[in-house]
């Protein structure tokens, strides 16, 4: 076990629950055969594995069936997925300033393009949060989507998604939402939040591994609303020419990674049962506590609100005298300690805030953190402040 000290979960969570490795080398080492692609007992066990998996992350975002619940390579992936599904030619696209790349690229392209027009809302940088008010205005009668994240993976704020949710509906738009910074221990219900499509990615709060996530396709779409991104083998149906016209099927081409999905499902499974809310308590707290060192030290600025409620565990702050990258490599290489300077591939939000283009120091707690990091990390910023 490394003796660093990790507080770089926004990027991903780590160490990961000793029972996720666990069941990875069990699946790995007795069923780690390719499912739907034969009969025989294994390929038969890996099938049901997946359905096992789909089922509680199904639950656990209040979807009501399994089958819409897409794996994918990673919350990237299922993004383009939902957003190179759904756009069609002409269409208009709202999205925010607070997005990761993830959402903002792929949008982007489009417009440059002239495929779509896009609209990107502001934030305000003292709150860290949108308006919902701005979307309603926003709307035209070419809005087909409104693509956005739950939570800023640069300032931690939790984005008003149900309010947004509501307005996208009364005005007949799909709503698309990356949980990339909140599913795991902030709550997101799908049919309550009115939202259509939900991306993910496993290796986050969910604390899974890398190379696993999610796209769940509500109900409230069909089969007609989105189109496939990637074809391929399902192991099922092979006669047909084209991608099979049934989730999750139409969106899972390829042989899924079984091993890390195994690894997922006793990671969600780790997850519940020790409670979100309390998870998402603690990482609070630790950030409310770099929120006072940052704001009673006259050489630190820190960005977005005071209070740690109504934030993920995320905090991003600068120190005067130091580039974010300087204050980064001087935390790893002086005090073992990992956190994220930079742009946090969300420069529009960096230009919100304007830290654009070295960005800031973000910090990030996890699961795993305990008291006794936390306090060395505060003085360690204490003493590059000093």
């Amino acid at each position: 076990m490394s003796d660093i000290i990790y507080f770089d979960n926004a990027a991903t969570s780590w160490p990961k629950p000793q029972v996720v490795t666990d069941r990875m080398t069990k699946f790995l080492g007795e069923e780690a055969a390719n499912p739907g692609r034969a009969g025989h007992r294994m390929a038969v066990g890996a099938e049901r594995m997946l359905d096992g998996v789909r089922k509680l992350l199904t639950e656990f975002v209040g979807g009501t069936d399994l089958h819409r619940m897409v794996f994918t390579l990673n919350g990237t992936d299922a993004l383009n997925i939902a957003m190179k599904g759904m756009i069609r030619q002409g269409d208009h696209v709202i999205t925010t300033a607070l997005e990761h790349n993830s959402v903002s690229r792929p949008l982007q392209s489009m417009a440059d393009s002239g495929f779509i027009t896009l609209t990107r809302i502001g934030f305000s940088p003292e709150t860290g949060v949108v308006d919902p008010a701005d979307f309603d205005k926003a709307i035209t009668p070419k809005t087909r989507l409104i693509a956005m994240t739950h939570g800023s993976n640069v300032l931690g704020t939790i984005q008003p998604i149900e309010e947004i949710g509501r307005i996208a509906k009364a005005k007949g738009v799909k709503f698309l939402v990356d949980g990339a910074q909140t599913l795991g221990t902030v709550p997101i219900d799908v049919k309550r939040m009115n939202i259509d499509v939900l991306a993910f990615p496993g290796h986050k709060s969910l604390l899974g591994p890398t190379g696993t996530g999610g796209l769940y396709v509500n109900t409230t779409l069909s089969l007609e609303d989105i189109n496939p991104f990637r074809e391929g083998g399902t192991g099922g149906d092979s006669s047909s020419p084209t991608q099979p016209k049934l989730f999750p099927y139409l969106l899972e081409g390829g042989t899924p990674n079984t091993v890390g999905i195994a690894g997922l499902g006793a990671a969600v499974e780790f997850v519940i049962a020790h409670d979100p809310a309390k998870t998402l308590a603690k990482e609070q707290a630790m950030v409310q506590s770099v929120i006072d060192l940052v704001t009673s030290t006259p050489k630190m600025t820190l960005y977005g609100p005071k209070s740690a409620r109504g934030r993920v565990g995320t905090v991003s702050f600068n120190i005067a005298g130091y580039t974010p990258q300087e204050a980064g490599s001087i935390l790893d290489e002086s005090f073992n300690i990992a956190v994220r300077p930079g742009l946090h591939c969300s420069p529009y939000a960096h230009k919100g805030i304007g830290t654009f283009p070295d960005g800031a120091i973000r910090v990030s707690p996890g699961h795993f953190n305990s008291e006794e990091e936390l306090r060395m990390l505060l003085d360690a910023l204490g003493q590059l402040a000093a």
